[in-house]
């Protein structure tokens, strides 16, 4: 019985790694920008077909396109923020929850129509392989995933605190107008915050490629999960988003195993959520906003 929750304990820990890409990215706009998007999933989702397509059609293994597509999803999230979102950046949140709740529906659309609704899945040759970790069984592919996510966490957390670029972005997230009358590009910033938002979300999704279906209604899920670990972590912060993220895989798969079906899995998450929305509503980290 204890080899079962081990399992169920790594296996948390291995997707709560990529949970806490997705998370960082999410939050990285949030606290620079204040803007809540709600398409933050589909990015997601259209790494993950680039992935399969890659390597589908030319062969690239899918880790290594991850390395490539970073900066195109950097240029796509800062065309997307030029375009689209600039408009309604310090507008009510209201108008940013329609403006980006649309924009999801619309890749969703673009997305069935480009490669249909048929859910896809891609095989490596190493997808099976596995070792073993006192009793459990840990698949190499969610082990690469996992090192890879939390590699760009850190290298992401050591940008924001050691480059000027990072510290001018850091500024912008806790004071515009002050950063501003500094001489910083606000503009620019967001463009950079929203561009490596997207980048990170993207590549959370190619690397969980080799394990997860992908489908055009796959983005939903992780926009919602994302949501629920910038909360628990603390809105703006990037150590909290990482540990809630962690927190919020291993709840999700040990309550695989204690609730009546594995279905309900999320129950267990969501019952976390509203405890600390009643108790600690700043988050469990602290963080901007409650």
């Amino acid at each position: 019985m204890s080899d079962v929750y081990l399992q169920a304990l790594i296996s948390g820990l291995m997707i709560g790694g990529v949970y806490a890409l997705v998370a960082v990215g999410l939050t990285l706009i949030f606290g620079v920008m204040d803007i809540i998007n709600f398409a933050h999933g589909e990015f997601l989702m259209f790494g993950m077909y680039g992935a399969f397509f890659a390597s589908a059609l030319f062969g690239i293994d899918p880790y290594l396109s991850a390395v490539m597509a970073l900066p195109l999803f950097f240029a796509i999230g800062w065309a997307v923020q030029g375009v689209l979102i600039r408009p309604v950046v310090g507008k009510s949140h209201a108008i940013q929850i329609l403006l980006t709740l649309g924009l999801s529906l619309l890749m969703q659309a673009l997305a069935q129509f480009l490669f249909s609704a048929d859910f896809q899945s891609l095989k490596v040759d190493y997808g099976s392989a596995t070792f073993d970790l006192s009793g459990a069984r840990v698949s190499y592919t969610r082990l690469a995933a996992f090192a890879i996510s939390m590699g760009m966490c850190a290298a992401l957390w050591v940008f924001l605190q050691r480059t000027d670029t990072g510290k001018a972005l850091r500024a912008c997230a806790e004071e515009h107008e002050g950063a501003q009358a500094v001489g910083i590009d606000i503009a620019r910033m967001y463009k950079i915050a929203f561009g490596l938002g997207i980048a990170c979300v993207a590549i959370a999704g190619i690397v969980m490629t080799p394990f997860f279906y992908v489908a055009p209604v796959v983005g939903p899920k992780f926009t919602l999960v994302a949501f629920v670990i910038v909360v628990l972590g603390g809105l703006g912060n990037i150590p909290g988003a990482v540990a809630g993220a962690l927190i919020v895989g291993v709840v999700e798969s040990v309550g695989a195993l204690v609730m009546p079906s594995p279905s309900l899995k999320d129950l267990a998450v969501y019952v976390l959520f509203i405890l600390v929305l009643l108790f600690r509503p700043q988050g469990l980290f602290g963080g901007k906003g409650a």
